[in-house]
């Protein structure tokens, strides 16, 4: 067997909302949303929750971020997403209160298919549960749960749950200590 992208069909994935929202949000987050500064968080969350998403209180976005369609998404209380943080949510992803997304963290809900020829396209829903941690440049993949208080440090990648209370390290992520004492 070989790839043939000619056979792509992605006609059976929802986005979720129709051209004109999509298009709308596509210029607000390139001219507004990315490009204000972390004292407009309040806007940039009255911004999210105009095209649909579900955002809480306290919540700090930082310049930078990336969404890719709000009304997949919902923000917990006093969450922190940091400078190019970026959120591929085309499956749901939840972040849950007192969560830190570092800068140039990585949440990614979709991929292809490696054994299809027609590379077909795979979303699954990503949970970052209360008081989880992923640091600077870490990658979570589709379908991951980040179990409560567990931590990806920088540089990581998650392409399975990671438990709670656990810290994870390196590529593919590994528990390597509690994180509580």
């Amino acid at each position: 067997m070989r790839v043939d992208l000619s056979r792509f069909d992605n006609s059976g994935f929802n986005r979720g909302a129709g051209v004109v929202k999509e298009a709308c949000w596509q210029i607000v987050s390139l001219f507004v949303f990315q490009l204000m500064p972390v004292y407009a968080s309040r806007l940039k969350a009255a911004l999210l929750r105009l095209f649909g998403a579900t955002v809480g209180t306290g919540v700090v976005f930082k310049p930078g971020l990336k969404i890719t369609f709000p009304w997949k998404l919902t923000v917990g209380d006093r969450v922190w997403l940091g400078e190019e943080a970026w959120i591929l949510n085309l499956a749901p992803v939840v972040i849950e209160d007192n969560v830190c997304i570092s800068q140039r963290a990585f949440i990614c809900t979709g991929n292809h298919d490696y054994s299809d020829p027609a590379f077909g396209l795979i979303v699954r829903p990503v949970r970052i549960c209360e008081g989880a941690w992923l640091g600077a440049s870490s990658f979570v993949g589709p379908g991951v749960t980040v179990h409560r208080n567990a931590v990806l440090c920088a540089c990581s990648l998650a392409t399975r749950d990671l438990l709670e209370d656990m810290v994870y390290q390196g590529t593919p992520a590994r528990a390597v200590r509690i994180r509580w004492k």
